[in-house]
Order: structure tokens, then sequence, then C-alpha cells
């Protein structure tokens, strides 16, 4: 993947700090944010908080210096680009996030966390979490190699962001104790194939306008990663057994059909996962 253009400038980055000190997770909520670190974008709000961090106050402002930092920044300026016409097309207007690079640990509105828990969106503070060494994990362990595997991830946790925006994660948090834990988890898995098709939105979108180029077997590692992180597959691994009720991002499946609808349309208005019957 070729990425043109320049970095965003909304990018903290606190990975030169000394703190950062990772907690150690024993059971109970410790153990349900390592699972839940697995998935792309779970809603952390209410849960992270409950994990000590001991990071450091020092972060730098702006395009990174590292060439890991640096794609990111062009990852995110990407998504900026395509997102603010999406939104000037419906009328509305775009508020860029902020993305923040962190190691090991790290506080947020929603309060604090580890990297055991994954890349996240915090919509207390409008800022997409990643401790890059994620992306070792998500090669080593998941066979998902590839930078565009890793802006597949990015991108999904700015389809979070637009979610917020536009008031979809609102609906899916008042359903929260008025509906049963099977019925929320369904809502959760369609809100989650949303962000998936949102982030195959950009692809089709970015490439379209330009703003990068997809090289051979890129469009395969973005659907190695979706298809790795699977719910089905991920308790398959976990413990041999597979709990559809339980599900809250999507089998491998439905993740890979939904950003592909994403990447092959372009079009917003076919990702309505809400009210579609394949899921």
């Amino acid at each position: 993947m070729q990425i043109f253009g320049k970095g965003s400038e909304n990018v903290e980055d606190s990975r030169g700090s000394k703190g950062g000190g990772k907690a150690v997770l024993g059971g109970g909520v410790g153990l349900i944010i390592v699972v839940l670190g697995l998935f792309f974008g779970k809603d952390l709000t209410g849960l992270v908080g409950q994990i000590p961090t001991n990071e450091a106050a020092e972060v730098n402002k702006g395009i990174p210096t590292d060439s890991a930092g640096i794609q990111m920044s062009k990852i995110l300026n990407s998504t900026d680009e395509v997102w603010e016409k999406e939104f000037q097309s419906m009328s509305k207007e775009y508020e860029k996030p902020t993305l923040r690079l962190f190691r090991e640990g790290v506080q947020t509105a929603c309060g604090n966390a580890t990297a055991d828990v994954g890349p996240f969106y915090c919509p207390g503070d409008n800022k997409v979490y990643i401790d890059l060494s994620f992306y070792d994990e998500l090669a080593n362990r998941f066979g998902a190699a590839g930078d565009f595997a890793q802006a597949y991830v990015l991108a999904h946790e700015v389809g979070h962001h637009v979610q917020n925006l536009l008031g979809i994660s609102d609906k899916l948090q008042q359903a929260r104790g008025k509906v049963s834990e099977a019925d929320y988890n369904r809502l959760s898995v369609k809100l989650e194939l949303q962000a998936d098709f949102f982030a195959g939105l950009w692809a089709h979108n970015a490439q379209k306008s330009g703003i990068i180029k997809l090289d051979e077997g890129d469009l395969q590692e973005a659907l190695t990663a979706a298809n790795a992180i699977g719910d089905d597959k991920l308790q398959k691994q976990a413990n041999g057994e597979v709990t559809p009720d339980s599900f809250t991002h999507g089998t491998s499946q439905q993740r890979m059909y939904w950003f592909k609808k994403g990447f092959e349309t372009g079009d917003i208005k076919q990702g309505d996962t809400f009210n579609s019957n394949n899921l």
C-alpha cells in the first residue's frame, strides 16, 4: 500500500515516556478485558477504568518522526479526507479524531487501559488508542501481517468515531439494560460490522481519489485480519466451543463480508447493518 500526501498532526505520542507499567491482570474484569482486547473496537467505557496504569504525562503532539508513527499519521489523514467528503455530502461537519500512540498503558476519558485491550476508540475524548506492538501480535499470533491489515485496524476504529458523530453508538448504549444480554450482543455485532463496512468504504474512496494506491495482495491482507478476529474463530481457539449468543463483533465470514461490501461499493447507504439480513 502506498499513501500519498501528508500525515495528520492530530497525533499524540506518549511512547517515549518511561511510565505505563503494565498491570497484572487476573480473573474477573481483567480477564474480560484481555478477551475483549482480542477484538477490535470494543467500547471499553466503564471497563478500562478499573485497570490501573502509571503512564507518564509527557506527550508529543504532531506528526511522529519514526516510520511506524508516520505511517499511522498518514493513514489517519487519509481517513480524515474521506470522511470529510462523506459528511459534506450529508450536509454535516466532520470532527477529526485524534490518534493516541502509547506503550503499555494509557489514561483516557473512558478510564485507564493497558496495551492488553488492543486498539480501541474512546467516545469520551474522540480518540483512537493504539499500542503499535499490537501489530506484532496481529502478525505473529493471528497471521495477519502487512501495512494494509494495519490500516484496516485504524480505519475500523475511526469507523467507531463516525458512528459516534452520527449518533449511532448512542442508540446502542440506550439499549443497554433495556434488552436481554443476547439481544444487546446482537446489536453490538451490528455496530462492529458497520465499523468494518466503514473501513472498507474508506479504502474504496481513498483509492478512488488517489489518496492511496493498493498493491497486489493488499485486499487479502485486510480480509485475513478480519477473518482472524471473528467471534467464532476466537472462541474456538480460546475454549474449543462457539456460543453465538455471546458474539459481540460477528463471525469471520460476517466481518469479511461487510469490509468487502464497503470496499466494493464505497456507498455509505449500503452500510446499514442494523436492517440487513446478511448477519
